[in-house]
């Protein structure tokens, strides 16, 4: 009876002291913030539940306890701690309070991961396919055949690396037109639209454009970063009418093209002005790049705070170690304020400057999140620039923000208004 006992009360004692796996993502602790990250999508695929512990120290994670998951962090090199039941319920406690700017979101399961980029790129080419990786995240590519063939309905989060919807190749005429890349790539853009039945490369891409619009709308998350920002939204605004020069498409452009944009149909940026100098790297006012006077070592954009029990989505969004982020360059380095819609939301900017880095809204059913700049731990990142190696940057809090943005669909979606 007493060997009965006693082996009752270590069972009650394992249960009561070792419950829960607490992944801190504060600045203290955390060794690697960024496979932190892949941790919990890992247990998310393993069909456990985990919670999000918005501004609790940084946005930890709370996962159940298991050999299994503490065995997963230490390889990774994640720093974990062991949980009581009762310690967990304590913290969710505190959590809850209504004096405390904090929430516990429920994470439900992994998001199946797609990223828009052309077949043949390198991997080192975009943040969110570098980050993806090192987090040891699954992610698939598709590119504009897949898309117009609606592959994107097999998706729940989709990344748009940094391309041109305008069918201008990148605005790289004036300095890399002569450049075997470039007439290498536009050589394959031309090809594969006249395969997909297009007279137009910028005519195949506003088509994709308005896919990807219609899976946003649909109930799908987009997350785009750099020159995939505006060139999305003025690839829809104009619709009909010829913005390209006869260098990008063998025609004059419409002379009055300005004038006949629709901003009606844009997701996040309204009254901008297109560039009409081939020879200028640049799209339209919505970017800063040109504008902005900022030395780098004073460049930082500050994160919002939202309330995290009534507004969990953008709390979601901008977890992090610190309020304050390390500026980065970009084609599209950050965005005009004035020219930013009143329904969308700025997360992150620099207010001396008078420019948003990171803004997110609704489009029907979806979400979208537009992330200025190229590569949050290269400031100036460069056409043939050696790759970043995130193995220097593992607490990046520049980088966290792009994985923020892939746990955010994990979590139940509540009904929003169009």
């Amino acid at each position: 009876m007493k060997k009965i006992l006693l082996v009752v009360f270590m069972l009650l004692s394992i249960k009561t002291f070792a419950s829960y796996i607490l992944i801190p993502m504060d600045a203290e602790t955390q060794k690697n913030h960024l496979k932190a990250y892949g941790i919990t999508y890992w247990t998310l695929e393993q069909q456990l539940k985990v919670k999000w512990l918005l501004n609790y120290r940084g946005g930890s994670f709370l996962l159940p306890d298991s050999e299994r998951i503490q065995k997963e962090c230490q390889i990774r090199g994640v720093s974990f701690e062991v949980l009581s039941n009762s310690k967990a319920e304590s913290i969710l406690e505190e959590i809850s309070s209504p004096s405390k700017n904090m929430e516990a979101v429920v994470l439900e399961k992994a998001p199946k991961i797609a990223v828009y980029t052309p077949k043949g790129k390198l991997p080192w080419d975009d943040a969110v396919t570098m980050v993806l990786t090192y987090a040891e995240i699954p992610y698939e590519t598709i590119y504009d055949e897949e898309v117009l063939e609606d592959g994107l309905l097999l998706f729940d989060w989709l990344h748009l690396h940094h391309e041109d919807f305008t069918g201008q190749y990148g605005k790289f005429y004036a300095n890399y037109r002569t450049a075997a890349w470039y007439i290498e790539e536009k050589k394959e853009a031309e090809a594969l639209a006249t395969k997909l039945g297009f007279d137009k490369v910028s005519e195949e891409k506003l088509a994709v454009a308005k896919k990807i619009r219609d899976y946003v709308i649909g109930g799908g998350f987009m997350f785009a970063m750099c020159s995939a920002t505006d060139s999305f939204d003025i690839a829809l605004s104009a619709e009909g009418v010829d913005i390209c020069e006869p260098m990008f498409d063998g025609d004059p452009s419409d002379p009055s093209y300005q004038s006949k944009i629709e901003y009606n149909r844009t997701f996040a940026f309204k009254d901008f002005t297109l560039e009409r100098s081939p020879m200028v790297y640049e799209f339209s006012s919505i970017d800063m790049t040109q504008k902005r006077r900022i030395p780098k070592m004073t460049d930082y954009f500050t994160l919002m705070d939202f309330s995290a029990k009534w507004d969990p989505i953008p709390t979601m969004l901008c977890q992090n170690h610190t309020a304050l982020v390390k500026g980065f360059m970009g084609q599209t380095t950050a965005f005009t304020r004035d020219e930013i819609k009143s329904n969308v939301l700025v997360m992150g900017e620099n207010k001396t400057n008078g420019e948003a880095k990171y803004i997110h809204g609704i489009k029907g059913k979806g979400f979208f999140t537009f992330y200025g700049g190229h590569d949050p731990e290269d400031y100036t990142h460069r056409v043939g620039d050696p790759k970043t190696e995130l193995d220097l940057y593992p607490t990046s809090p520049g980088y966290r923000l792009i994985l923020n943005n892939v746990l955010f669909p994990a979590a139940k979606k509540k009904k929003q208004k169009t």
